[in-house]
């Protein structure tokens, strides 16, 4: 069986991806450019005994998605604890609403938006009142 065991954002502008996913998350980066052999900084995205993966931000080997084009790879959702306090910071951090925030009837409310670097991601935020 394969488990999914790290991620790669691919980005334009890497300082501008740290702040914004540092800032939203509070994400911590190493820099993993001298083994890569181009700018890629490794994303700590939570304590070692949490449940949930880590990975990275990458130099995008090629064109940036164009707005409103369909998601080309996968998407990664990150759990939060409030949703709207993150979609505020998500805003004021430059990032965008690609898909408004839905209920996930008896469990969740889910949303996407895209990041600095015209990535879709979305934010999950459990609640069994949800509707």
């Amino acid at each position: 069986m394969g488990r999914l065991i790290h991620f790669e954002i691919h980005v334009d502008d890497m300082e501008r991806a740290k702040k914004f996913y540092g800032e939203l998350f509070e994400w911590k980066f190493e820099d993993w450019s001298e083994y890569a052999g181009m700018p890629y900084f490794g994303a700590v995205t939570g304590e070692a005994n949490e449940l949930g993966i880590n990975g990275a931000l990458m130099q995008r080997q090629g064109c940036s998605p164009e707005p409103g084009q369909a998601v080309n790879g996968y998407a990664c959702t990150m759990g939060v604890e409030d949703y709207d306090v993150t979609e505020a910071k998500i805003l004021n951090l430059g990032g965008k609403v690609a898909m408004p925030k839905f209920a996930l009837p008896g469990m969740a409310w889910q949303g996407y938006y895209i990041d600095t670097e015209g990535n879709t991601f979305g934010i999950h935020q459990p609640d069994e009142n949800a509707k």
